[in-house]
């Protein structure tokens, strides 16, 4: 349930509740500037008088991005009925709705090369069939890659990525859940006897770089959590060369 207004929401102006949505779903001031048609310096006023207004901080810094506070975050429903109500009554909730069979515009997606040969066939095909005339562009996602920035910052629509724990500060859907499996050369000893936890931990291990610097990958944060630790041998940034690279080793 959302978090009911502060009485001097109420006192508001149409233009500060677009502006203080604007902050509170993109998170960013350079991208409500962008949306609204506004300076920069202009929204980045808005937000300090709406600070002192609602005596809320708003947006507060979480590493090198923007998220609302947990009491701003029960505002974002409130505010867009009261700019859905307006749009209705001016009569322009039809010619702003979303009409994929006109839409050219370009969807940005960043996603890891594990999910290309599931998500890139089908989603091109489906964009063809529904938008016609948008484009798509998808990004690979890499260790290097600040996919927080450049949600951020409108360089990219939608993430596609896979965690264990996905960051708190994003908005998450499932997409797929797959299978785990451990994959070893032909000649490999592990293909002629039985495995335990200790033979698997003393073998060398190739993994997927992780997606942030510092972050642990899917498995590796698995074994973290038991106490435990594998050998990683090798990482590599495209997740389709490891069946080679494991095809080739002993």
């Amino acid at each position: 349930m959302a978090a009911p207004l502060s009485p001097d929401v109420h006192s508001l102006s149409l233009r500060q509740i677009q502006i203080l949505h604007s902050l509170l779903t993109r998170r960013s001031v350079s991208r409500t500037a962008l949306a609204l048609n506004m300076h920069q310096a202009g929204v980045s006023a808005a937000l300090a008088r709406l600070r002192v207004h609602l005596h809320d901080p708003i947006l507060v810094r979480a590493g090198s991005h923007m998220v609302p506070t947990e009491r701003a975050e029960g505002w974002i429903t409130p505010c867009q009925a009261i700019l859905g109500q307006v749009q209705h009554l001016a009569g322009e909730g039809a010619e702003r709705r979303f009409d994929p069979l006109r839409d050219q515009g370009v969807f940005r997606i960043a996603a890891s090369d594990f999910l290309d040969p599931l998500l890139q066939p089908r989603l091109v095909s489906l964009l063809r069939q529904q938008a016609p005339n948008a484009r798509i562009e998808i990004l690979p996602l890499t260790g290097d890659f600040d996919y927080a920035q450049a949600l951020a910052t409108g360089a990219v629509d939608l993430v596609v990525g896979n965690w264990l724990s996905p960051p708190s500060d994003l908005h998450i859907q499932t997409l797929i859940e797959d299978e785990i499996v451990c994959l070893v050369a032909q000649a490999h000893p592990a293909g002629r006897r039985a495995w335990t936890v200790d033979k698997y931990l003393a073998c060398d291990h190739i993994a997927p770089t992780p997606m942030r610097p510092g972050a642990l990958g899917v498995i590796d944060e698995l074994l973290a959590m038991q106490g435990l630790r594998r050998d990683l041998s090798a990482q590599v940034a495209h997740f389709s060369l490891i069946p080679a690279i494991v095809a080739h080793s002993l």
